[in-house]
């Protein structure tokens, strides 16, 4: 890595705050930029509800301190958000003091505010949607004068509307048009994020910086470099067409393979969906139907999705929607070609619009299919590939976050 020049050498104290260590893109995002900022010489903590690994320490970069918040009882949740912000009451009402069933977050607010009165960092930097509301009304309870910002991953206005057997979230827009404006920063990973939240929610387009997420990291070049033993990934092999994410219905892996039967008809292929989710059955299921079980493997999380992406001759994002779509800018980074469904979301600002990779329609087999076909048959440029996924590097991305943190 480069030296770094701008540096805060006067060690700004910032709390990072995220519900669990490990798990999707969002934590892999925040380690990477608290591993950064902490490089530059700030004094990080990152504070998480639960740790969700037995070894805490082989994921918390060198530099950075782990606090795990500790639970109250849900109704003391409940109290705090209320007491917090006693005037919102109308928008708190539905999303968090009726619900049966609490948000899981909320029991960690009080611990969160006793955080920030002991140790008074100068900034707070929150992600996602239920942490952001937390870290605010903490700040509130604390009273204290942390400058507060939020990180807005997803789109509101998808999830509100494929969430609505919950039905908290048809409540949800008012309560963060409310307790949002409370914030010093808001932060989202893209254009195509910050537009929908400031449409959903109903906060001034002005208010909201776009910064794109701390994805393209040394070591994972340096994963790049490698290839999986798998032998589906041996010179000569057919080629791999590679999916990657959980295993659920918004992904819509169920129509990569629909495609991939498409695809297989006309030349020979595989296809390996890396994730874990509670589709797996269904997909199996529907593997089967189409005839294609013996060239589909579903081997869940693995060790180094990058060298997979390295090694296929195609990574394709079949999702519904998305905020920013990591596994997109890891395949670039890695070299790998891509297809992805034109979805709300920023995957058209990765592929600047189709210029790195073919876009095509929402559950549309057959022109999936077909760029699936095209790109294997005349796959673009590696390099060219690689020198844009490096355009979302951890370093970019954390200069950015260091200005919105530190700024007076």
């Amino acid at each position: 890595m480069t030296s770094i020049t701008g540096a805060h050498d006067d060690g700004t104290h910032i709390a990072l705050f995220m519900s669990l260590l490990t798990g999707g893109g969002v934590q892999r995002c925040m380690l990477n930029l608290a591993g950064e900022l902490a490089r530059y010489g700030h004094r990080v903590d990152l504070l998480i509800c639960r740790a969700n690994t037995r070894e805490p320490g082989k994921v918390v970069p060198t530099g950075v301190r782990l606090v795990t918040l500790k639970p109250a009882p849900s109704v003391w949740g409940r109290f705090s958000a209320l007491k917090a912000d006693p005037e919102g009451i109308g928008a708190l009402l539905r999303p968090v003091l009726l619900p049966l069933k609490s948000a899981s977050k909320l029991r960690y607010l009080a611990d969160l505010a006793c955080y920030l009165r002991r140790e008074r960092p100068q900034a707070l930097l929150s992600a996602m949607t239920q942490p952001n509301l937390v870290a605010l009304w903490a700040r509130r309870l604390a009273d204290v004068s942390t400058r507060m910002v939020i990180t807005e991953h997803n789109m509101l206005s998808s999830r509100a509307e494929h969430l609505g057997h919950t039905w908290r979230w048809r409540y949800l827009p008012p309560l963060i048009r409310r307790t949002y404006s409370f914030a010093d920063a808001i932060v989202a990973v893209s254009q195509a994020v910050a537009d929908d939240l400031a449409t959903t929610a109903d906060i001034p387009g002005k208010r909201i910086i776009p910064i794109p997420n701390p994805t393209v990291t040394p070591a994972l070049l340096e994963q790049a470099r490698s290839r999986p033993r798998h032998p589906w990934f041996a010179p000569g092999a057919p080629p791999v067409v590679l999916g990657v994410g959980r295993l659920v219905e918004h992904k819509d892996f169920a129509t990569l393979l629909r495609a991939f039967a498409r695809v297989r008809e006309t030349r020979p292929a595989r296809l390996m969906i890396l994730g874990e989710g509670p589709e797996r059955s269904a997909l199996q299921r529907l593997s089967a139907e189409l005839g294609i079980t013996d060239a589909v493997a579903m081997p869940g999380w693995v060790d180094n999705p990058i060298a997979h992406m390295a090694g296929a001759g195609v990574l394709v994002l079949s999702s519904h929607w998305e905020g920013l779509p990591g596994v997109l800018i890891e395949a670039l980074a890695s070299g790998c070609p891509v297809v992805a469904t034109d979805a709300p979301g920023g995957a058209a600002e990765i592929l600047d619009h189709g210029a790195y990779g073919k876009l095509v329609r929402i559950a549309d087999v057959p022109a999936m299919a077909a760029a699936i076909l095209e790109t294997l048959a005349r796959p673009p440029d590696g390099e060219r590939l690689k020198a844009r996924g490096e355009e979302f590097s951890v370093e970019r991305s954390a200069r950015r976050y260091q200005d919105v943190l530190c700024a007076p």
